[in-house]
């Protein structure tokens, strides 16, 4: 399990990074492409889709890593037990809020089925999907610190 776990951890990795060099590619190339009076409006409706789920996936990664902004400016000066009680606690409202965005990510993917993009054959609930994706991952990353702020308790 903890194989598969690290086989998808890196995967989200490699794909936002290759996403993201695409989504400044693509930016890029429509800027250069405008310069010249030539309009390609495909490239930014792709940019788009990159841009939503290299931003989702990237906020797992950086949730899983610990590279979210914290603030600890009131649980730093309370007893160490009851900032671990906190912690958790926090843990799990992030859990719930990550739980509605999966459902209701979900409900809104299946609203997007039909509507597709301006320029290309693509549907629109592509973009939605990251939401869900990102949130499932997400979700997954919140339970196992959950249970390494329990495990460390003691």
């Amino acid at each position: 399990m903890r194989k598969v776990y690290r086989f998808l951890c890196k995967a989200e990795v490699i794909v936002c990074g290759i996403g993201f060099m695409f989504l400044v590619a693509f930016v890029f190339m429509s800027a250069i492409l405008r310069f010249f009076r030539v309009s390609m409006s495909w490239n930014i409706d792709l940019a788009m889709l990159l841009l939503a789920w290299t931003a989702f996936l990237g906020a797992d990664v950086a949730w899983r890593s610990g590279q979210l902004v914290g603030i600890d400016l009131v649980t730093r000066r309370i007893p160490r037990p009851l900032q671990k009680i906190i912690e958790i606690l926090i843990y799990i409202v992030i859990l719930c809020a990550l739980i509605l965005i999966a459902v209701f990510g979900i409900r809104l993917a299946a609203a997007e089925r039909l509507r597709t993009y301006q320029s290309i054959p693509i549907p629109y609930s592509l973009v939605t999907l990251s939401i869900v994706v990102a949130a499932m991952s997400m979700i997954l990353s919140t339970i196992l610190k959950i249970r390494r702020a329990i495990l460390r308790f003691n």
